[in-house]
């Protein structure tokens, strides 16, 4: 295209796609230019034709994308800023919502540079693509991976219990890794841990395990690595492992990361397309490859599914917790989520974006706070909690505890889904009709 740009003979035609599934998908979707070489006179005059290609028309891209969905869920976020994804267990990808976002239109003909200045000033970001471009710390949405991790490196001791007082000590150091419980939760297991997010639970576990062995598993798990969405540029995050900081940082790998790691801080980071992604996985033991095109020139996309072996046991248990999580008063999503049309199971995060000085006496509300100190809130769920179908993760950056600001957003998009019939699959968003293509 640069290359035609200046050229007086060639009359290039057409547009490119520059961002998302115009990118990614256009060479489909731009189709291809013919050309015709002739032998012409001094005036110009073609006499004989020398070489010629037809052009090729563009294919049409047909999408998992509820459109009406999604203009809901945009319409949700009001205030806030953050992410909402929305798939079925097989992959598909019926809402990725990133919030804010800006208008296209206005680069058509040329953006004005107050427009220009305006968008590249937000400090929301509204250029970010957070669906696959915004890295988080997992906080404890992590939890149900870990525990799992914990299963495949320590298969005999998960069944344990642990005593959470509020807070570990490592060796005859006298630096505190609290939970976020001053309290503690008194003697916790697998089912309790996920339930009420015990913190020391993890910490102690980990402890046994080692950052090498939990990394390993969570990146099978599809945590820090790309989804193989069918989007340009994705970034995997990172989870991290010894030999991953002494690449990055020149540094040996200290046992407090071990501990902080555990529960989805220090150097974790991962998308909310991949939190979405892993959380399928635990409703239904596979890893889907999420995907956005539904059909390309006609040729329905088949979904990419691997099965994962886990012990059936632990597995189970972790389920159990992510139920009591939505449905059971000392759950932490029970205020949001333990009314629906629809049973629900799921996970709430908190994931802190400055750390807690050891000398804090006092510690602060969220909502005490300076907005940008205050912590990142996440949900992610699957529902039914029987026959999983569909899976729910919502972030709130800077939006405190995730059951309290990314719940209510979940919550109303299960009651949309309900409401048009998802959940019995007579919904007619479900017809090709009323998904949202690309041409």
């Amino acid at each position: 295209k640069k290359e035609n740009a200046n050229d007086p003979v060639v009359d290039e035609v057409g547009k490119i796609g520059k961002s998302g599934l115009e990118r990614y998908y256009n060479k489909i979707l731009e189709g291809e230019l013919g050309y015709e070489i002739s032998k012409v006179t001094a005036t110009n005059k073609a006499i004989e034709v020398l070489e010629k290609e037809l052009p090729k028309d563009n294919k049409n891209i047909r999408l998992n994308i509820d459109i009406q969905l999604q203009k809901m869920i945009y319409e949700r976020f009001g205030d806030h800023t953050g992410v909402a994804v929305v798939m079925r267990t097989n992959g598909e990808v019926l809402s990725a919502v990133s919030y804010p976002s800006y208008d296209p239109n206005l680069f058509v003909g040329g953006i004005s540079t107050k427009d220009w200045k305006a968008l590249q000033d937000d400090l929301a970001h509204p250029f970010t693509n957070k669906f696959i471009h915004g890295t988080y710390p997992p906080g404890s949405s992590i939890k149900m991976g870990m525990a799992l991790a914990f299963s495949k490196a320590l298969p005999n001791s998960l069944g344990a219990s642990e005593y959470c007082n509020g807070h570990i000590t490592l060796g005859t150091s006298k630096h505190k890794f609290r939970c976020w419980s001053r309290w503690g939760h008194g003697k916790v297991d697998l089912r309790k841990a996920i339930r009420e997010s015990c913190d020391v639970y993890f910490y102690n576990k980990s402890l046994k395990v080692g950052i090498d062995a939990m990394a390993k598993h969570l990146r099978t798990f599809g945590l820090g690595v790309k989804t193989g969405v069918d989007l340009p540029r994705e970034y995997s995050g990172v989870m991290p492992d010894k030999a991953w900081k002494m690449k990055r940082f020149k540094q040996p790998w200290y046992m407090g990361e071990t501990v902080i790691s555990s529960i989805g801080q220090g150097y974790d980071l991962t998308t909310p397309l991949q939190v979405a992604r892993y959380t399928g996985l635990m409703a239904t033991s596979k890893l889907a490859k999420p995907y956005i095109a539904r059909e390309v020139d006609g040729k329905k996309i088949e979904p990419e599914i691997h099965a994962l072996d886990f012990d059936a046991y632990y597995l189970n248990e972790i389920r159990k917790g992510m139920y009591d999580v939505c449905n059971t008063r000392s759950g932490t999503a029970y205020r949001t989520m333990g009314k629906l049309p629809i049973v629900v199971a799921g996970k709430t995060g908190t994931s802190q974006v400055t750390s807690i000085p050891q000398s804090t006496q006092k510690r602060l509300k969220e909502e005490e706070l300076a907005y940008y100190h205050r912590s990142h809130a996440w949900i992610t769920t699957y529902a039914p909690y029987e026959d999983p179908k569909y899976i729910v993760t919502v972030l709130i950056e800077h939006g405190g505890h995730g059951g309290s600001t990314a719940g209510p957003i979940a919550a109303d998009i299960y009651k949309w889904l309900y409401k048009k019939g998802y959940f019995t699959e007579t919904n007619v968003s479900l017809n090709e009709e009323d998904n949202n293509s690309s041409k």
